[in-house]
């Protein structure tokens, strides 16, 4: 250790990279940031990467600050107790304070054949072990993507517009978090694309085989290349290390990000659970978890009590191929509402809204301290209440 304040970033997703910048606005810190991959993936672009249309990678350069010493290793156990982290290499670094940002990945498809036919995309090495699988396929090979939320919606339509045959299958409804109206746009560029859409109470995949997929009410589709899109899960590490975590595994925290078993460590992105009510996994909640965690970390070290987290969406932006998209609005408290932008004007935001996450990265490690984050809803703030036992004056309960 030096005379320095030693602070560990675990991960270098969008709340890592974040959280990481903002650290470094105060002198005596010295920050670094273990992450597995040299490079930062644009997680919101890998359903290009699976058609060829962007590598979804930036150079960390671009998204770092220069205070920022990237480590290029993994993590696979945290010492509390002890202040150090284990590294894959046989290593260990010790901290002060520990951020702990290690993002989500794919839940696995658990279904039979899934685990041997189905190509899971919700990593960069995913993405790149399918890559020369899609290659191999003649073009006119029956592709089947599974799961309709974002990146079902948005790989189905990159490949039918790149020429692919696919079947979009829903296991449900399609876009479940998209407004009606929104849903109505999105549909109706599938269909342009040529993109068959199967939804239904009675379209979960029940089996995965070489050249098919069986559905819930004994169909089965053909499908030389099966994608799956469905399901997230988060790694290990804190529950591996002893740390208290909800069921999927995010480490749980108070309001302030603080892990419930040590002040030392604090959550952000898709790995935190505060107060038991995670945020939905993604980069908007993200950018504004990333920074706050660092907020937490600087208030311990200057004596201050940290402020409770606060995060409110826009809405879900979703591509559909190149020249369409659809940006659903919502409040704050992440409800869709009946109000959309699709078309062309939908994809030149979604590309904006892309463009500018590397952006803010960029611009929080050379101005570290800028970056804010939306006003927290209504809707948390009761649901608190409720969780606790308090019954809040003059307001009615808010259904899960």
């Amino acid at each position: 250790m030096t005379g320095n304040t030693e602070v560990v970033v675990i991960g270098g997703g969008y709340a890592g990279v974040m959280a990481a910048n903002r650290m470094t606005q105060r002198a005596g810190v010295t920050v670094r940031l273990i992450n597995p991959r040299r490079t930062f993936v644009e997680r919101i672009r890998l359903h290009q990467l699976v058609a060829g249309s962007h590598e979804a990678v930036v150079d960390y350069g671009k998204v770092l600050g220069e205070r920022v010493r990237l480590v290029v290793d993994t993590v696979t156990r945290i010492d509390a107790a002890g202040r150090r982290v284990t590294l894959a290499s046989g290593g260990s670094v010790g901290y002060d304070y520990l951020i702990y940002a290690v993002g989500s990945d794919g839940a696995g498809p658990r279904v039979p054949g899934a685990d041997e036919f189905a190509h899971p995309i919700a990593t960069l090495e995913e993405v790149r072990r399918l890559r020369p699988v899609l290659d191999a396929a003649p073009a006119s090979a029956a592709v089947s993507v599974v799961g309709a939320g974002p990146a079902g919606i948005e790989t189905a339509a990159e490949l039918a517009e790149a020429g692919r045959a696919v079947t979009l299958v829903c296991g449900g409804v399609l876009g479940p978090y998209l407004h009606p109206r929104g849903r109505r746009s999105v549909a109706g560029r599938l269909g342009r694309l040529g993109v068959t859409v199967v939804e239904g109470p009675d379209t979960v995949v029940t089996a995965v085989t070489r050249d098919g997929v069986q559905l819930s009410d004994g169909r089965v589709l053909p499908s030389q290349v099966t994608i799956w899109t469905t399901g997230f899960g988060v790694p290990e590490l804190a529950s591996r290390s002893g740390l208290s975590t909800d069921s999927l595994g995010r480490l749980l925290t108070d309001e302030t990000l603080t892990s419930v078993d040590d002040e030392r460590i604090v959550a952000a992105g898709d790995a935190a659970a505060p107060s038991d009510l995670p945020f939905r996994m993604g980069c908007q909640s993200a950018v504004q978890l990333g920074p706050q965690a660092a907020e937490t970390v600087l208030s311990r070290m200057a004596g201050r009590q940290p402020a409770p987290v606060s995060v409110g969406f826009a809405g879900q932006c979703i591509s559909v191929g190149r020249r369409t998209g659809v940006f659903q609005f919502a409040h704050r408290n992440d409800v869709a509402v009946g109000v959309y932008l699709g078309g062309r004007p939908g994809a030149r935001l979604k590309e904006f809204v892309c463009r500018s996450t590397v952006w803010q990265l960029g611009y929080e490690a050379r101005k570290p301290g800028t970056r804010t984050w939306w006003g927290k809803d209504d809707k948390r703030r009761l649901l608190l209440q409720d969780q606790s036992g308090e019954v809040p004056a003059a307001a009615g309960r808010v259904g899960r």
